[in-house]
């Protein structure tokens, strides 16, 4: 009698809905940054440390996370991840209740440090719950439900955050400390709120956590980062994902008080959060679209177009106006959403290093959405009035151009067999 066969639907829908907590978290920061802004008298670039804060933390944690989920197992390291989670969110009460900005930023390091070990596991994880020829099937559909937690994450966050109190215009006769606490309130709901999220889907998770010890166990980590070091393709690669995390980041972070300004749409602080959403929508509907057209045409190929294209927009937002300018901004979405997987791909199919190697110094990479915010916050600030939001979409535009270059390059590069590349 032949043993049956481990069933993963349950654990599999469990992991998915990891993918969504963290898109839906992870997207939240965008309307954080203008609350802050207003609540602390924080200019741009002091604004912008929420996502250096935040993206930091895969520079940090990446490594030890791995270690981590190796020793652990992917259940408990999930729990884990969780649980740091949730101490983070609940750091954020208590850094309005002092009102300290610097615990709001070691609440958000705390919460991407979870969300950091999450990504470590769960990646491998949904690719594994299942035949192994469907795992690329599996972990595109769980990146689909992280795509819809970012579209979510802004509209929900701004109607919280930015909603009443110092946002609201009619409350005139209202004392400005009256309109600060309940803004700091709005904070403290959105979050005690995603900590009651991720204490159910702690529950969720420990409740099925014997189905994932069916999987393959998690591969111990033998390959240093070091190693790509010498492998000038994954140097490339590290530098092209550094950027682009770096400029689609920049650009989510500044959408809010762009869309606010006078001359582009006058929005209110919430309306224009909740458009944000429309941004990250626009990735979400590109990768689904960059999947059919990857079967028909070059990845490379798709990569310069999309690069060239969102540079084009960043460079059209810096000198338009009003309703036009809105709609180029919302559209570089639309052109981020296959970059990340290609450049990616791209570059393991280069690199000389191993492929564990590679991946671990692409994923490092990510600390561009940490670096270059600030610098766009610091460009915001150093121009008066609305223009320098407008200067700001400049670093992104640059930031794209060399991203098609890079893509221009790995198209006169030879690719290295499997059998070629350094283990």
């Amino acid at each position: 009698m032949q043993p049956s066969k481990p069933n993963f639907l349950a654990a599999f829908v469990a992991v998915t809905t990891l993918f969504f907590a963290w898109g839906f978290i992870t997207s939240m920061i965008d309307p954080l940054i203008p609350s802050v802004r207003a609540i602390f008298s924080l200019t741009y670039a002091q604004a912008m440390l929420t996502q250096f804060a935040f993206f930091v933390a895969y520079g940090v944690i990446s490594l030890p996370g791995a270690a981590l989920v190796a020793r652990l197992g992917y259940g408990r390291a999930v729990i884990c991840a969780l649980a740091a989670m949730l101490v983070g969110c609940l750091i954020v009460p208590l850094a309005t209740k002092v009102d300290h900005y610097e615990l709001v930023l070691l609440a958000l390091f705390v919460i991407a440090g979870g969300i950091t070990v999450l990504q470590v596991a769960a990646n491998p994880l949904a690719a594994a719950l299942g035949p192994p020829e469907r795992a690329h099937l599996r972990l595109t559909l769980s990146q689909a439900f992280n795509s819809l937690g970012t579209v979510i994450g802004p509209y929900l966050g701004s109607r919280l955050m930015l909603h009443g109190g110092m946002f609201d215009q009619a409350s005139a006769a209202t004392s400005a400390a009256e309109l600060r606490a309940v803004s700091l309130r709005s904070i403290d709901a959105s979050f005690l709120i995603i900590a009651a999220m991720i204490g159910v889907l702690a529950l969720f998770i420990w409740f099925f956590r014997r189905r994932f010890a069916d999987a393959p166990p998690p591969a111990q980590a033998q390959d240093s980062v070091t190693a790509a070091l010498r492998s000038q393709w994954a140097v490339l690669g590290a530098g092209a994902i550094f950027l682009y995390v770096g400029a689609e980041v920049s650009v989510g972070s500044n959408l809010i008080n762009f869309l606010h300004q006078g001359d582009v749409l006058d929005a209110t602080p919430e309306r224009a959060g909740k458009l944000v959403s429309l941004y990250w929508l626009g990735a979400m509907v590109g990768r689904f679209a960059g999947s059919v057209l990857l079967a028909r045409f070059r990845a490379v190929r798709l990569l310069s177009i999309n690069a060239f294209v969102a540079a084009v927009l960043c460079l059209a937002v810096s000198q338009g106006v009003g309703g036009f300018a809105a709609v180029c901004a919302l559209a570089i979405g639309l052109f981020n959403s296959i970059m990340f997987p290609n450049i990616f791909t791209l570059t393991l199919e280069r690199s000389t290093a191993s492929a564990a190697a590679t991946s671990g110094l692409l994923c490092l990479a990510i600390v561009g959405g940490a670096v270059l915010p600030p610098v766009t916050g610091y460009i915001a600030d150093s121009i008066s009035g609305s223009a320098g939001l407008h200067a700001a979409f400049l670093l992104p535009m640059v930031a794209y151009i060399l991203i098609c270059a890079f893509a221009v390059r790995a198209a006169r590069a030879r690719v290295i067999a499997v059998s070629e590349t350094a283990i």
